[in-house]
């Protein structure tokens, strides 16, 4: 595993704080679990380090994740749906979408309230071939528990009282979804480290009995992971989680706080588990970085010096000669090698650390999350309101067009970002046209942005929305359900249902939308009727 940094103007900030980390013991500290490194309380650092050595200690229990595994398989699942949020969902897509095609199941993930995104999977995935992978670490995401009581229906229809063996649960000990998963019947039920936190557990049950599923060489991964943290207990300056979790934090501490992510096409997928990582790690307390994934590749000029780019793997083409161009400029420029596809155990603990690393440097407490209750609180409001009048308030929506979107965009300022929500059904048509509209700001405005699919997001960069420096400016696009809404059946097994995912989806939305301006933040709403991805198609070819 190699870093080449080129650090532009921030070079001697650079060395200054490797030597200071080095005086304090900083790398001594991480692995000793000194929670004095990031706070003077104990309270959600000392119980949030068992990823430092989770890869040591699942390895003996990769062999018996792959038997499990095999075993389902010979009994005809060709299936599994993952049902969860955040770090529940995000290391598993990731490693379907990396390492997947071995010879495992299909794993789809469903981290979703759009109802038809849901209605997608109810129709390809056959329950009789079928596992579902329950996941959640709390045992109380609502999105994951809505999604449970669906596809258990969808199953009970299917495969009759042999439903709950068709289930899988993954969560902590003590949680009500391992309640759940007994009162159901469940084929099996994980208890993971619950020292733990979700952004942190992709090396955890929550990552590996998904991975398991998928045929991956578990030993091979877990044994690059263990590399990478055997690299990373070296306590000078070649320690690579050193070197880029000071990078990382000396960059935002001269305002190069937008971490932007240039990757090849085939490892796009781990920008979005940095993405939740990172973000939610650091943007707190009017402070944070700010991953930008998957942005369309610009112009030199078209970049700000609030960036820092981040390259992963071998660059060819116009991404090769636009990181030439940049380095030549000194933008600073962080090059990570990828050696093979098993590098991806070595690359989530290099930043697991390193994020632990930025955090310190920028006197940040990394594994909280003050502010994402916010938005769950103002989003269960809105559900009550509707259970009790039968209405959802129009939350200041508008409709969409190019003049209201036009003037949205234009509240950007240099410095800020923008970030694109849609509450919607994720797509390759949808994504073009959002991906189309990103190269339209940075083009036109020279500012990020960043894309995110609701509420997925809300598990990923929610937190730092409300919690950071209070630079950016928020777009909502929220759908109308195409064909009938889905619904959220009361309990497991009942066919009787109070609310609905489309009702759901667009609470969340509301509830989002509410906390972002409780936080000060810029925030326009489009409510979207139709065919979003057209519209956006037409509003783009009318400003070419």
């Amino acid at each position: 595993m190699n870093i080449s940094m080129h650090l532009g103007t921030s070079a001697t900030a650079f060395e200054t704080a490797l030597q200071h980390a080095a005086s304090n013991k900083l790398v001594e500290r991480i692995w000793q679990r000194d929670h004095t490194v990031w706070n003077p309380s104990p309270s959600e650092i000392s119980n949030r380090l068992g990823w430092l050595d989770i890869a040591e200690r699942m390895q003996p229990e990769a062999a018996a994740l792959t038997l499990y595994a095999r075993q389902l398989h010979s009994e005809g699942i060709t299936h599994a749906l993952l049902l969860g949020m955040g770090g529940s969902s995000l290391a598993p897509e990731v490693y379907s979408l990396l390492l997947g095609g071995q010879g495992g199941v299909k794993l789809g993930v469903v981290d979703s309230t759009d109802p038809d995104y849901i209605r997608t999977f109810a129709t390809a995935y056959d329950p009789a071939h079928t596992v579902y992978i329950v996941s959640t670490k709390s045992g109380g995401t609502v999105e994951t528990l809505s999604l449970f009581k669906y596809f258990y229906n969808q199953a009970l229809a299917s495969v009759g009282q042999h439903a709950g063996g068709h289930f899988i649960a993954i969560t902590d000990p003590g949680s009500s979804l391992a309640t759940l998963a007994e009162q159901y019947h469940f084929r099996s039920t994980f208890l993971a480290d619950a020292n733990i936190g979700g952004r942190y557990s992709a090396l955890s049950h929550f990552g590996l009995v998904p991975a398991a599923l998928l045929n991956i060489d578990l030993g091979r991964l877990l044994a690059q992971a263990q590399r990478a943290a055997a690299s990373c207990q070296v306590p000078d300056a070649s320690n690579p989680g050193l070197q880029l979790g000071v990078a990382m934090g000396v960059l935002a501490q001269a305002g190069r706080d937008k971490l932007t992510f240039i990757t090849p096409p085939a490892l796009q997928p781990f920008g979005d588990w940095a993405e939740q990582l990172i973000a939610e790690s650091t943007g707190k307390h009017g402070q944070g970085v700010l991953p930008v994934v998957a942005e369309p590749l610009g112009s030199l000029d078209e970049y700000g010096n609030d960036r820092v780019f981040v390259t992963l793997g071998e660059q060819a083409g116009e991404a090769a000669e636009l990181i030439a161009q940049l380095r030549s400029a000194r933008h600073p420029v962080l090059e990570l090698s990828w050696d093979d596809e098993y590098s991806l155990g070595a690359q989530y603990f290099l930043w697991e650390f390193a994020t632990a690393v930025a955090g310190q440097v920028l006197g940040i407490q990394p594994y909280d999350q003050p502010d994402v209750e916010s938005a769950k609180v103002q989003g269960r409001a809105f559900v009550d309101e509707y259970t009790r009048t039968g209405n959802l308030p129009s939350g200041e929506q508008q409709p969409l067009n190019a003049e209201a979107l036009h003037a949205a965009l234009a509240l950007a300022k240099p410095g800020d970002y923008i970030a694109l929500q849609a509450y919607a059904a994720p797509s390759q048509a949808l994504t073009q046209a959002l991906q189309a509209l990103r190269g339209h700001i940075l083009s036109t405005q020279q500012v990020a942005s960043t894309l995110g699919y609701g509420p997925r997001f809300l598990h990923s960069t929610g937190q730092l929305h409300k919690g950071d420096g209070g630079h950016g400016v928020f777009i909502q696009f929220v759908t109308q359900p195409s064909a009938a809404d889905l619904p959220i059946p009361d309990a497991a097994g009942s066919a009787t249902s109070s609310l609905s995912f489309g009702v759901l989806k667009a609470a969340q939305a509301l509830g989002d939308a509410a906390a972002l301006r409780a936080a000060g933040r810029c925030v326009t709403s489009f409510a979207v009727s139709g065919d979003l991805a057209e519209q956006l198609d037409t509003i783009l070819k009318d400003w070419a």
